[in-house]
């Protein structure tokens, strides 16, 4: 009987170590042909023109031209993109969390008449896709004289449904014992809000700031159409004046946009463990 029992034991163990085996192959599959455009565009942008161009295609450079990457960040003025990229994501940041937050501790803390009904308007601005706003939008920019400038780039994107629905979930969770004692000790709701509702939800707010600021650098559309000149030019608009400029060189071409790819991957390898945290905890308090 033992005998059996043993050999059931090691069937089902040589049946999980397969198993295992077959789902490492089918990740580290799906995970390369995610990536095999990412490491294309990396080799190519280490070409000579002949060697990006070449049929059948010619998968390393034989000598990589780094060359490439300067001339592409010379071309363009990229070095004035970034500064404007970057600083239109932190204020994007910025601006998106003090409403983002001030909003979800007023659904959250306070009972007002009308108060599930502007939250679920709030819910349904998640259902509008922004392309339906831009002409409204554009239009309200160009009355208040706002083209062309950072915060015309900034503004129309601040307010954001999914966010204030996020925290407001994770703000639920505070305990209402809490609440209760700072305000028996003449806590006021702003301070209250400071000392104990931010400290307590870190990992949400840091997940949203950066997801603001991901989704900053990666905005086109909009900047695209709102501003006209360098000075307000973001990376991703600036890639297609690089385009423009570079006529049919696809090796540079490849080289300016890893020059634009390669901080982001940087700023996620470096906080996606914020970003994993902030996920799980919030699937965990749901």
């Amino acid at each position: 009987m033992s005998k059996k029992n043993a050999n059931d034991r090691q069937i089902r163990d040589s049946g999980s170590i397969t198993l295992t085996a077959v789902k490492y192959v089918v990740l580290t599959i799906g995970a390369l042909v995610m990536m095999f455009p990412f490491i294309w565009m990396l080799l190519t942008s280490l070409k000579t023109l002949p060697e990006a161009i070449s049929i059948p295609p010619q998968w390393m450079p034989s000598d990589p031209q780094w060359v490439n990457y300067e001339y592409s960040w010379n071309l363009v003025p990229f070095g004035m993109f970034f500064r404007n990229t970057i600083w239109v994501g932190i204020l994007s940041v910025v601006v998106t969390l003090v409403l983002s937050i001030l909003g979800a501790y007023a659904f959250s803390i306070y009972s007002f008449p009308g108060h599930n009904l502007c939250f679920y308007l709030f819910m349904l601005t998640m259902m509008v896709p922004n392309e339906i706003l831009i002409i409204q939008n554009y239009v309200t920019c160009s009355k208040l004289g706002m083209l062309d400038s950072f915060s015309g780039i900034v503004l129309p994107t601040v307010a954001n449904g999914f966010y204030i629905f996020m925290l407001q979930e994770y703000f639920l969770q505070t305990p209402p014992s809490l609440f209760k004692a700072a305000k028996v000790d003449g806590c006021s709701n702003l301070k209250y809000l400071i000392k104990v509702v931010i400290p307590m939800n870190v990992n949400a707010i840091v997940t949203v700031a950066i997801l603001t600021f991901i989704t900053a650098w990666n905005s086109f559309m909009w900047p695209l159409i709102v501003t006209m000149s360098d000075e307000h030019t973001l990376l991703s608009v600036g890639l297609l004046r690089f385009r423009q400029a570079s006529s049919s060189n696809l090796h540079n071409q490849m080289a300016a946009a890893c020059i634009v790819l390669i901080p982001m991957v940087v700023f996620y390898i470096i906080f996606h463990k914020k970003i994993m945290e902030g996920v799980a905890s919030g699937g965990t308090k749901g």
